[in-house]
Order: structure tokens, then C-alpha cells, then sequence
């Protein structure tokens, strides 16, 4: 086997044992994480997107860190503005800028997370994307998706505000 195909290899091998020990370390770092959070912030707050092209595609994110594919969207630091937060996050995750305002949709408690833990999610409708992210640390694989076509593993409290906005159900005040 030429070394080309032997670093692949082992690429491809050392991939798939880091997905491995994320997804058993997941729990445990979430509750690591959040425990500091209890003593560093009083209260999470974070912001989350439904982007939809011109098709009525939304844009998804699978993280590195955390199993499922996601709306993109992030913490909101001290001092940012939820909408500065969004923007961040969206050219962070997906390469895209704002062009016109985003909507909000709703806030959301995320209490499967912590009792805490609070997310707004804007409709976003008007942007500009130069190109897709090439995956990095954080965002492994992102796209633009059929709400009838989204990938599997998509989360539930994904796929609840993507219905509550294109399929006009009611919004629940729980993040699932």
C-alpha cells in the first residue's frame, strides 16, 4: 500500500475514533460545561437561525462537539446585542452575512440543557453567502436542506422550529 493511501487511511481511522470518543465524552462535558456556566453566568442566552434560501432550503450545521445537525447559531457573549451574536455565528458556521433584518420567531427554553439555558431563533431570508465553509474544528459538514429532506440525525428541537416556520405550526416555549 503506497504511504498516500496508508495517511488516508489512518485519516479516516483516527476520524472515526474521535467521533467515537466525542459521542461518549458528550454528556459528560455538557455538565461539565454547564456547571461552570451556573457560577460564571447567571442565565445562558443564545441565538439559533432557520436561514432559508430562495427554495425554502434551510441551512444546517453538524458540529464537531455535539451529535446532530443543527440550526447554526451560538452563545450570545456579554455585552452583544442578539442580533450582533446572530451575525457572528452565521459568518462563524456558515460563511453568510445578513442583507436585511432577521425576524425573531420566538425564545425558547432549552431546559434539557439547563434550567438556564434560554435561545431565540430568528427567520433569516435575506443574506449573501459567498460559498459553503470548509469544515474546520467546529462545523464539520453544512448545507442548505428540503424541510422533507433533512438529514436523519437532525435534532428534534431543530426540526420543531423548522416546521413552526414553514409548515406554520403553533411554537411550543420549550427549546423540544
Amino acid at each position: 500500500m503506497g504511504s498516500s493511501a496508508m495517511s488516508a487511511q489512518s485519516g479516516v481511522s483516527l476520524t472515526v475514533n474521535l467521533q467515537s470518543l466525542r459521542i461518549r465524552l458528550e454528556p459528560a462535558l455538557r455538565q461539565v460545561f454547564h456547571f461552570y456556566w451556573r457560577f460564571a453566568r447567571g442565565m445562558t442566552l443564545g441565538v439559533r437561525a432557520v436561514v432559508l434560501d430562495s427554495q425554502n432550503r434551510v441551512f444546517l450545521v453538524e458540529h464537531s462537539y455535539i451529535s446532530g445537525w443543527h440550526l447554526p447559531g451560538g452563545g450570545v457573549e456579554t455585552g452583544e446585542t442578539f442580533r450582533d451574536a446572530l451575525q457572528r455565528e452565521l459568518e462563524e458556521e456558515g460563511r453568510i452575512a445578513l442583507t436585511g433584518e432577521p425576524v425573531l420567531h420566538g425564545l425558547f427554553l432549552n431546559s434539557h440543557i439547563s434550567r438556564r439555558d434560554h435561545v431565540a431563533v430568528y427567520v433569516v431570508r435575506h443574506f449573501s453567502q459567498d460559498r459553503l465553509p470548509e469544515p474546520n474544528r467546529e462545523i464539520i459538514a453544512c448545507g442548505f436542506f428540503e424541510a422533507g429532506a433533512l438529514p436523519a440525525e437532525t435534532t428534534k428541537g431543530t426540526r420543531l422550529r423548522i416546521a413552526e416556520v414553514l409548515d406554520g405550526q403553533e411554537p411550543i416555549a420549550t427549546w423540544r
